[in-house]
């Protein structure tokens, strides 16, 4: 057991040592902004939402279109006259060319046109949206791996420190035990002890293992068994946030009830675009064409037309089948619709804000709680252990102490990170989570 105790400790400490930079949360949220394959399609997607916003795929603009074409035959002639006279030619050869430029224009269908454009104009403010939607839970997500990783630390430290206090119990019991003043069964469980804590170790390492290559994963490094030497080394949580200035931002910034409005004004612009049939349109349309034929008889070899032509075309749909009025009255149901999950949002919003706020102060004052409970933990071992080493304490009652103060440790360590993802939450609920997380360079510190 203790060989492949060292063993395990070896391997992570060779991990260790292959860290080189150290990084901030700051820096791993801006490598991954930079990695991250969902941000880079979701970014991509922005660009198509972006290129599709113009005037000419809204119909502003007119159509040009130039064609040509060449056309050929070879033909064999009989032509019988009346008089019993008989004509034939064979391989006759005649070509038509022919070319034209066409330009064609809605100047007006009804402010259809309007109404599309305002329609892919909120498209591409959607995919700005729904990019920033995924940066916030790509940051929500590295933060949480990212101090679950700190946690995961700090409970390997605290599993080394009891591992250390269990090794010198079997080294105070096999002394014992060998001038006599201390009975097998008493190192057997010293023994028992020491190997559970050294099998608790071993644990936490590939537990420290997986957290570090689901970091890396989110920040989309290669080499994802590659260990990040952290700046931080424990959990700051910040205990001054306010639930009426989280609100307020909420209502004002948070990115899902911003696309919720989005839709609603897009469906707006379904009604405005379907009222557009009951308008006239107005189309202009105008070519310049060339047409060339030659041919091998009749009276000419060569003939050449060039010509311009244009046209007007008023129109308006008198009947459709009723198509318009049952299209404008699902637009209005839509957008009906889309205010009613408007104000399920909005109340589905006040219930994790609500929730997450609550859990946030009880993870406050439990965070407080276990931070006495600690240090009162650590006097009782202390005291515990001076008595052992007199001979005045049992084995089992040590252990008792040891696993208190473990124990304490845990639950504060729990308490920090509990309280860290609920101030994680709050700020994502808020649409304040990329301002909290990558301040300004003279903030960076605070």
């Amino acid at each position: 057991m203790k060989r492949l105790f060292y063993i395990g400790i070896a391997t992570f400490l060779s991990f260790a040592s292959q860290a080189q930079e150290i990084v901030s949360l700051k820096r791993c949220i801006e490598i991954g902004l930079e990695n991250n394959y969902s941000i880079r399609i979701i970014r991509n997607e922005q660009i198509i939402s972006n290129n599709n916003a113009t005037i000419g795929n809204a119909g502003y603009l007119p159509t040009v279109d130039l064609n040509g074409g060449l056309n050929g035959t070879v033909n064999n002639t009989r032509d019988e006259r009346k008089d019993g006279m008989v004509e034939t030619a064979s391989g006759i050869a005649s070509e038509t060319a022919n070319a034209g430029l066409t330009v064609n224009w809605t100047v007006f269908d009804g402010f259809g046109i309007q109404a599309e454009y305002g329609r892919l104009k909120e498209l591409r403010a959607i995919g700005e949206l729904n990019t920033r939607l995924t940066i916030e839970d790509f940051m929500a997500n590295v933060s949480s791996e990212y101090y679950n990783l700190i946690r995961q630390k700090i409970r390997l430290q605290n599993l080394t420190s009891t591992l250390n206090l269990s090794r010198e119990r079997l080294r105070i019991v096999e002394e014992r035990y060998f001038i006599g003043s201390m009975s097998r069964l008493d190192l057997q469980q010293a023994q028992v002890d020491f190997n559970a804590d050294s099998s608790a170790m071993l644990n936490q390492l590939e537990v420290l293992h997986r957290s570090h290559t689901n970091l890396n994963r989110l920040m989309a490094i290669d080499n994802v068994e590659e260990r990040i030497n952290q700046k931080d080394s424990i959990i700051h949580p910040n205990p001054f946030l306010d639930e009426v200035d989280l609100w307020k931002s909420t209502m004002e910034t948070n990115v899902t009830l911003l696309l919720v409005q989005k839709n609603q004004l897009l469906s707006e612009l379904d009604l405005k675009k379907a009222k557009s049939r009951n308008y006239p349109y107005l189309r202009l349309n105008a070519g310049y064409n060339y047409n060339g034929s030659w041919t091998e008889t009749g009276v000419n070899d060569f003939q050449r037309r060039l010509g311009l032509n244009y046209g007007v075309t008023i129109g308006m749909t008198i009947f459709d089948g009723f198509n318009r009025k049952r299209e404008q009255r699902n637009a209005r149901i839509e957008i009906e619709n889309r205010e009613l999950r408007r104000q399920e949002l909005e109340l589905s919003l006040r219930t994790d804000m609500s929730n997450q706020w609550m859990a946030y102060q009880n993870n406050l004052n439990l965070w407080a709680l276990e931070k006495e409970n600690v240090v009162a933990a650590q006097e009782n071992h202390r005291i515990a252990m001076e008595r052992y080493r007199l001979g005045q304490l049992s084995g089992i009652e040590l252990r008792e102490a040891q696993n208190s103060l473990l124990n304490a440790e845990e639950r504060q360590s729990i308490a920090e990170y509990a309280t860290k993802l609920c101030e994680i939450s709050l700020l994502q609920l808020s649409g304040q989570i990329t301002n909290y997380l990558l301040p300004e360079p003279d903030k960076a510190g605070q």
